[in-house]
Protein backbone atom coordinates (compact mmCIF):
# COMPACT_ATOMS: atom_id res chain seq x y z
CA UNK A 1 0.00 0.00 0.00
CA UNK A 2 1.43 3.13 -0.87
CA UNK A 3 0.70 6.42 0.75
CA UNK A 4 2.46 10.02 1.63
CA UNK A 5 1.53 10.49 5.31
CA UNK A 6 1.44 7.47 7.14
CA UNK A 7 0.15 7.80 11.20
CA UNK A 8 0.43 5.43 13.70
CA UNK A 9 -2.00 5.54 16.58
CA UNK A 10 -5.26 6.80 16.71
CA UNK A 11 -5.66 8.52 20.06
CA UNK A 12 -5.48 12.42 20.52
CA UNK A 13 -2.37 13.22 19.01
CA UNK A 14 -2.55 11.10 15.66
CA UNK A 15 -5.98 12.32 14.92
CA UNK A 16 -5.29 15.87 16.00
CA UNK A 17 -2.50 15.54 13.63
CA UNK A 18 -4.74 14.67 10.72
CA UNK A 19 -7.60 17.17 11.23
CA UNK A 20 -4.91 20.40 11.86
CA UNK A 21 -3.63 18.39 7.90
CA UNK A 22 -6.94 18.22 6.20
CA UNK A 23 -7.02 21.91 7.27
CA UNK A 24 -4.42 22.76 4.86
CA UNK A 25 -4.11 20.03 2.61
CA UNK A 26 -7.03 17.95 1.58
CA UNK A 27 -5.76 15.87 -1.07
CA UNK A 28 -2.49 14.26 0.30
CA UNK A 29 -2.81 10.65 1.03
CA UNK A 30 -2.92 9.63 4.58
CA UNK A 31 -2.73 5.95 6.20
CA UNK A 32 -3.36 5.58 10.13
CA UNK A 33 -3.04 2.65 11.33
CA UNK A 34 -4.37 1.64 15.20
CA UNK A 35 -4.20 -1.24 17.24
CA UNK A 36 -7.69 -0.97 18.10
CA UNK A 37 -10.88 0.24 16.76
CA UNK A 38 -10.10 3.58 16.92
CA UNK A 39 -13.22 5.05 17.87
CA UNK A 40 -13.37 9.09 19.08
CA UNK A 41 -13.42 9.60 22.54
CA UNK A 42 -12.03 12.44 24.97
CA UNK A 43 -9.89 10.57 27.32
CA UNK A 44 -9.63 13.14 30.21
CA UNK A 45 -13.46 12.52 30.67
CA UNK A 46 -12.20 8.79 32.01
CA UNK A 47 -11.49 9.96 34.95
CA UNK A 48 -14.88 11.77 35.12
CA UNK A 49 -17.25 9.80 33.73
CA UNK A 50 -19.61 8.51 36.76
CA UNK A 51 -19.79 12.33 37.60
CA UNK A 52 -21.03 13.78 33.95
CA UNK A 53 -23.18 10.39 34.05
CA UNK A 54 -21.50 8.13 31.22
CA UNK A 55 -21.22 4.76 30.63
CA UNK A 56 -17.92 3.70 28.34
CA UNK A 57 -20.14 3.80 25.48
CA UNK A 58 -21.47 6.47 25.94
CA UNK A 59 -17.87 8.53 26.15
CA UNK A 60 -17.77 7.50 22.25
CA UNK A 61 -18.15 10.79 20.08
CA UNK A 62 -17.78 8.79 16.76
CA UNK A 63 -16.59 5.59 15.64
CA UNK A 64 -13.53 5.02 13.87
CA UNK A 65 -14.90 4.10 10.59
CA UNK A 66 -17.31 7.27 10.57
CA UNK A 67 -14.10 9.73 11.22
CA UNK A 68 -12.10 8.20 8.74
CA UNK A 69 -14.94 8.47 6.21
CA UNK A 70 -15.03 12.17 7.27
CA UNK A 71 -10.98 13.21 6.81
CA UNK A 72 -10.46 11.70 4.21
CA UNK A 73 -8.02 8.59 5.65
CA UNK A 74 -7.63 5.14 4.49
CA UNK A 75 -7.78 3.28 8.95
CA UNK A 76 -6.17 0.49 9.64
CA UNK A 77 -7.83 -0.60 12.56
CA UNK A 78 -6.74 -3.40 14.80
CA UNK A 79 -3.88 -3.73 13.22
CA UNK A 80 -0.10 -4.87 14.40
CA UNK A 81 3.05 -3.14 13.68
CA UNK A 82 6.47 -5.33 13.16
CA UNK A 83 8.80 -2.69 12.32
CA UNK A 84 9.49 0.21 10.69
CA UNK A 85 12.02 -0.52 7.69
CA UNK A 86 13.70 2.87 7.28
CA UNK A 87 15.63 2.09 4.70
CA UNK A 88 13.04 1.02 2.29
CA UNK A 89 10.57 4.22 4.09
CA UNK A 90 7.99 1.03 4.78
CA UNK A 91 6.42 0.27 7.27
CA UNK A 92 5.45 -3.38 8.24
CA UNK A 93 2.64 -4.66 9.97
CA UNK A 94 0.63 -8.11 10.32
CA UNK A 95 -1.69 -7.13 6.92
CA UNK A 96 1.26 -5.99 4.94
CA UNK A 97 3.68 -3.16 4.18
CA UNK A 98 2.53 0.71 3.82
CA UNK A 99 5.39 2.94 2.04
CA UNK A 100 5.27 6.49 3.36
CA UNK A 101 7.13 9.44 2.72
CA UNK A 102 6.61 10.85 6.26
CA UNK A 103 5.76 8.70 9.28
CA UNK A 104 4.70 10.21 12.32
CA UNK A 105 4.47 8.20 15.35
CA UNK A 106 1.54 8.66 17.99
CA UNK A 107 1.95 5.31 20.06
CA UNK A 108 1.07 6.78 23.16
CA UNK A 109 2.25 5.38 26.39
CA UNK A 110 1.04 2.60 28.92
CA UNK A 111 0.87 2.32 32.52
CA UNK A 112 3.57 2.00 34.67
CA UNK A 113 2.63 -1.11 36.98
CA UNK A 114 3.86 -1.89 40.12
CA UNK A 115 5.71 -4.85 41.41
CA UNK A 116 2.72 -6.29 43.66
CA UNK A 117 2.47 -9.88 44.67
CA UNK A 118 -0.90 -12.25 45.63
CA UNK A 119 -3.45 -13.95 44.13
CA UNK A 120 -5.49 -10.60 43.42
CA UNK A 121 -2.55 -9.01 41.27
CA UNK A 122 -4.76 -9.71 38.48
CA UNK A 123 -7.48 -7.55 39.60
CA UNK A 124 -5.56 -4.22 39.69
CA UNK A 125 -6.94 -2.23 37.46
CA UNK A 126 -5.09 0.56 35.57
CA UNK A 127 -7.13 2.98 33.26
CA UNK A 128 -5.16 4.41 30.12
CA UNK A 129 -8.09 3.70 27.26
CA UNK A 130 -11.66 3.37 27.08
CA UNK A 131 -11.24 -0.26 26.74
CA UNK A 132 -9.76 -0.42 30.18
CA UNK A 133 -12.40 2.18 31.47
CA UNK A 134 -14.97 -0.23 30.99
CA UNK A 135 -12.96 -3.08 32.81
CA UNK A 136 -13.10 -0.46 35.75
CA UNK A 137 -16.21 0.29 35.61
CA UNK A 138 -17.34 -3.96 35.56
CA UNK A 139 -15.48 -3.96 38.13
CA UNK A 140 -17.76 -0.77 40.23
CA UNK A 141 -21.51 -3.04 39.47
CA UNK A 142 -21.93 -4.01 43.10
CA UNK A 143 -18.94 -1.89 44.38
CA UNK A 144 -19.13 -0.20 47.91
CA UNK A 145 -15.19 0.90 48.11
CA UNK A 146 -12.66 1.21 46.04
CA UNK A 147 -8.78 1.58 46.58
CA UNK A 148 -6.43 4.02 44.30
CA UNK A 149 -2.85 3.04 44.04
CA UNK A 150 -0.98 6.56 43.85
CA UNK A 151 -2.37 10.37 44.61
CA UNK A 152 -1.27 12.10 41.37
CA UNK A 153 -3.32 13.81 39.12
CA UNK A 154 -5.21 11.06 37.69
CA UNK A 155 -5.27 9.47 40.69
CA UNK A 156 -6.93 12.20 42.48
CA UNK A 157 -9.11 13.17 39.66
CA UNK A 158 -10.36 9.13 39.73
CA UNK A 159 -10.40 9.32 43.57
CA UNK A 160 -12.75 12.27 43.70
CA UNK A 161 -15.26 10.84 41.01
CA UNK A 162 -15.75 7.93 42.50
CA UNK A 163 -16.32 9.54 45.91
CA UNK A 164 -18.75 12.29 44.07
CA UNK A 165 -20.61 8.38 43.14
CA UNK A 166 -21.06 7.32 46.29
CA UNK A 167 -18.18 4.99 47.17
CA UNK A 168 -15.58 4.73 50.03
CA UNK A 169 -12.70 5.46 48.57
CA UNK A 170 -9.11 5.11 49.93
CA UNK A 171 -6.22 6.75 48.37
CA UNK A 172 -2.46 5.39 48.69
CA UNK A 173 0.71 7.71 48.26
CA UNK A 174 4.33 7.29 48.84
CA UNK A 175 4.50 11.47 49.47
CA UNK A 176 2.92 13.80 52.28
CA UNK A 177 0.11 15.49 50.07
CA UNK A 178 -1.55 14.59 46.76
CA UNK A 179 0.32 15.54 43.70
CA UNK A 180 3.43 15.81 45.37
CA UNK A 181 5.18 16.23 42.26
CA UNK A 182 3.01 19.26 40.75
CA UNK A 183 2.23 21.28 44.40
CA UNK A 184 4.51 22.79 47.23
CA UNK A 185 3.97 21.45 50.70
CA UNK A 186 1.58 23.84 52.13
CA UNK A 187 -0.70 23.84 49.07
CA UNK A 188 -0.46 20.37 48.64
CA UNK A 189 -1.93 20.21 52.14
CA UNK A 190 -4.66 22.39 51.47
CA UNK A 191 -5.20 20.12 48.68
CA UNK A 192 -5.07 16.85 51.08
CA UNK A 193 -7.38 18.62 53.41
CA UNK A 194 -10.00 19.31 51.12
CA UNK A 195 -10.38 15.91 49.37
CA UNK A 196 -10.32 14.06 53.37
CA UNK A 197 -13.43 16.86 53.79
CA UNK A 198 -15.01 15.04 50.99
CA UNK A 199 -14.73 11.87 52.15
CA UNK A 200 -11.66 10.53 50.89
CA UNK A 201 -9.21 8.85 52.83
CA UNK A 202 -5.43 9.44 52.31
CA UNK A 203 -2.64 7.08 53.32
CA UNK A 204 0.26 9.54 53.28
CA UNK A 205 3.91 8.02 53.14
CA UNK A 206 2.12 4.66 52.24
CA UNK A 207 2.70 1.92 49.59
CA UNK A 208 0.49 -1.23 48.49
CA UNK A 209 2.54 -4.13 48.74
CA UNK A 210 0.15 -7.12 48.64
CA UNK A 211 -3.49 -7.76 46.73
CA UNK A 212 -5.42 -11.08 48.17
CA UNK A 213 -8.57 -11.94 47.09
CA UNK A 214 -11.23 -12.62 49.77
CA UNK A 215 -13.84 -13.97 48.53
CA UNK A 216 -15.57 -11.33 45.82
CA UNK A 217 -13.70 -8.56 47.46
CA UNK A 218 -10.37 -8.01 47.48
CA UNK A 219 -7.59 -7.63 50.26
CA UNK A 220 -4.50 -4.83 50.38
CA UNK A 221 -1.53 -4.86 52.45
CA UNK A 222 0.86 -2.12 52.53
CA UNK A 223 4.21 -1.08 53.82
CA UNK A 224 3.47 0.05 57.03
CA UNK A 225 1.26 -3.34 58.55
CA UNK A 226 -1.96 -1.85 57.36
CA UNK A 227 -4.88 -4.06 55.88
CA UNK A 228 -7.46 -3.16 53.79
CA UNK A 229 -10.31 -4.59 52.57
CA UNK A 230 -12.21 -3.38 49.35
CA UNK A 231 -14.26 -4.07 46.40
CA UNK A 232 -12.16 -2.52 43.85
CA UNK A 233 -8.74 -1.36 43.06
CA UNK A 234 -7.53 0.86 40.46
CA UNK A 235 -3.59 1.69 40.15
CA UNK A 236 -3.05 5.13 38.84
CA UNK A 237 1.03 5.37 39.23
CA UNK A 238 1.96 7.13 36.45
CA UNK A 239 2.25 6.41 32.14
CA UNK A 240 5.49 5.00 30.57
CA UNK A 241 6.05 6.03 26.96
CA UNK A 242 5.94 3.53 23.84
CA UNK A 243 9.56 2.86 22.83
CA UNK A 244 9.93 0.01 21.70
CA UNK A 245 9.04 0.15 18.27
CA UNK A 246 11.32 3.23 17.51
CA UNK A 247 14.19 1.78 19.99
CA UNK A 248 13.86 -1.43 17.22
CA UNK A 249 14.00 1.27 14.64
CA UNK A 250 17.09 2.96 15.76
CA UNK A 251 15.15 6.19 16.57
CA UNK A 252 17.13 8.22 19.36
CA UNK A 253 15.20 7.51 22.80
CA UNK A 254 15.49 8.81 26.21
CA UNK A 255 12.20 9.39 28.91
CA UNK A 256 10.19 9.30 25.16
CA UNK A 257 10.91 9.22 21.40
CA UNK A 258 13.62 12.02 21.22
CA UNK A 259 12.57 14.86 19.10
CA UNK A 260 13.68 18.52 17.87
CA UNK A 261 11.17 21.51 17.99
CA UNK A 262 10.29 20.74 14.25
CA UNK A 263 9.19 17.39 16.34
CA UNK A 264 11.40 15.01 14.08
CA UNK A 265 13.50 12.34 15.21
CA UNK A 266 16.75 11.83 13.93
CA UNK A 267 15.39 9.99 10.74
CA UNK A 268 14.23 13.30 9.38
CA UNK A 269 11.29 11.51 7.84
CA UNK A 270 10.28 10.11 11.20
CA UNK A 271 8.37 12.14 13.67
CA UNK A 272 7.05 12.17 16.98
CA UNK A 273 4.33 13.75 19.26
CA UNK A 274 2.19 12.76 22.14
CA UNK A 275 2.34 11.22 25.30
CA UNK A 276 5.50 8.90 23.55
CA UNK A 277 7.55 12.36 22.41
CA UNK A 278 10.34 13.73 24.23
CA UNK A 279 10.57 17.68 23.04
CA UNK A 280 13.36 19.15 24.37
CA UNK A 281 13.52 17.12 27.61
CA UNK A 282 9.86 17.73 27.80
CA UNK A 283 7.37 14.83 27.75
CA UNK A 284 4.03 16.31 28.40
CA UNK A 285 1.09 14.19 28.51
CA UNK A 286 -1.76 16.56 28.19
CA UNK A 287 -4.11 17.84 26.08
CA UNK A 288 -2.99 21.41 25.42
CA UNK A 289 0.71 20.56 24.16
CA UNK A 290 -0.58 17.49 22.13
CA UNK A 291 -3.00 20.31 20.15
CA UNK A 292 0.03 22.89 19.91
CA UNK A 293 2.77 19.72 18.40
CA UNK A 294 -0.33 18.73 15.76
CA UNK A 295 -0.85 22.16 14.88
CA UNK A 296 2.83 22.89 14.25
CA UNK A 297 3.16 19.61 12.71
CA UNK A 298 0.63 19.38 10.30
CA UNK A 299 2.26 22.90 8.79
CA UNK A 300 5.67 20.98 8.73
CA UNK A 301 4.33 17.73 7.03
CA UNK A 302 2.25 20.38 4.74
CA UNK A 303 5.66 21.77 3.26
CA UNK A 304 6.12 25.05 5.84
CA UNK A 305 8.62 23.71 8.31
CA UNK A 306 7.06 24.92 11.88
CA UNK A 307 8.54 25.14 15.23
CA UNK A 308 6.46 23.51 17.93
CA UNK A 309 5.81 26.28 20.53
CA UNK A 310 4.61 25.90 24.53
CA UNK A 311 3.02 28.96 26.11
CA UNK A 312 2.64 28.58 29.51
CA UNK A 313 -0.29 26.01 29.98
CA UNK A 314 -2.08 25.46 33.01
CA UNK A 315 -3.82 22.17 33.90
CA UNK A 316 -7.11 22.20 35.34
CA UNK A 317 -7.15 19.00 37.57
CA UNK A 318 -11.13 17.84 37.69
CA UNK A 319 -11.15 17.77 41.66
CA UNK A 320 -14.87 19.57 42.37
CA UNK A 321 -14.05 18.53 45.66
CA UNK A 322 -11.09 20.91 45.86
CA UNK A 323 -10.22 22.86 42.41
CA UNK A 324 -7.01 23.21 41.30
CA UNK A 325 -5.41 24.71 38.23
CA UNK A 326 -1.66 23.80 38.05
CA UNK A 327 1.04 25.79 35.96
CA UNK A 328 4.27 24.06 36.80
CA UNK A 329 7.76 26.43 35.95
CA UNK A 330 9.70 25.71 32.74
CA UNK A 331 12.05 22.88 33.22
CA UNK A 332 15.38 23.69 34.75
CA UNK A 333 14.49 27.43 35.83
CA UNK A 334 16.08 27.96 39.51
CA UNK A 335 13.41 29.03 42.05
CA UNK A 336 11.42 29.14 45.10
CA UNK A 337 7.40 28.77 45.53
CA UNK A 338 6.02 31.16 47.65
CA UNK A 339 2.63 30.55 48.83
CA UNK A 340 -0.37 31.98 50.32
CA UNK A 341 -2.86 29.78 51.83
CA UNK A 342 -6.27 30.31 53.05
CA UNK A 343 -9.63 28.13 54.10
CA UNK A 344 -10.96 28.51 51.16
CA UNK A 345 -8.36 28.23 48.91
CA UNK A 346 -4.75 29.16 47.95
CA UNK A 347 -2.36 30.98 45.41
CA UNK A 348 1.32 29.88 44.95
CA UNK A 349 3.40 31.16 42.77
CA UNK A 350 6.97 29.92 41.60
CA UNK A 351 9.32 32.39 42.02
CA UNK A 352 12.63 32.61 39.49
CA UNK A 353 16.44 33.79 40.42
CA UNK A 354 15.19 37.37 39.14
CA UNK A 355 12.00 37.57 41.39
CA UNK A 356 9.80 37.19 38.67
CA UNK A 357 6.94 34.20 38.24
CA UNK A 358 7.78 31.30 36.49
CA UNK A 359 4.76 28.89 37.75
CA UNK A 360 1.46 28.96 39.73
CA UNK A 361 -0.51 26.53 42.00
CA UNK A 362 -4.44 28.12 42.21
CA UNK A 363 -6.52 26.30 44.38
CA UNK A 364 -10.07 26.53 45.89
CA UNK A 365 -12.05 29.82 45.60
CA UNK A 366 -8.63 31.29 43.12
CA UNK A 367 -8.67 29.20 39.96
CA UNK A 368 -10.85 32.08 38.76
CA UNK A 369 -7.47 33.89 38.70
CA UNK A 370 -5.90 31.32 36.00
CA UNK A 371 -6.29 34.04 32.74
CA UNK A 372 -4.09 36.43 35.11
CA UNK A 373 -1.42 34.25 36.01
CA UNK A 374 -1.06 32.84 32.89
CA UNK A 375 -0.17 35.88 31.10
CA UNK A 376 3.03 36.34 33.86
CA UNK A 377 4.66 33.55 33.21
CA UNK A 378 7.16 32.62 30.58
CA UNK A 379 6.78 29.88 27.50
CA UNK A 380 7.47 26.75 28.66
CA UNK A 381 9.18 26.22 25.20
Amino acid sequence: MDASIVVVGAGLAGTSVVRELRKLDAEVGVVVVSADNADIYAKPNLSNALAIGKAPSGLVQSSGADWATKNGVTLLAETTIESVDRSRKVLVTNRGEIAYRALVLAVGASPVRLTLSGDGVDRVRSVNSLGDYAVFRQDLTDARSVAVIGGGLVGCEFADDLRAAGLEVVVFDPGTHPLGRLLPTETGSWMRASLEKAGIRFLAGTGATEVHREGARLKLLDNRGGVHVVDAVLSAVGLRPHLDLAKAAGLAVNRGIVVDRFLRTNDPDIHALGDCAEVQGLVLPFVQPILHAARALAKTLSGTPTEVRYPAMPVVVKTPSAPLVVCPPPLGVDGNWQETVGDAGAVSVFVDASGNPAGFVLAGDKVKERNAWSSRVPDWL
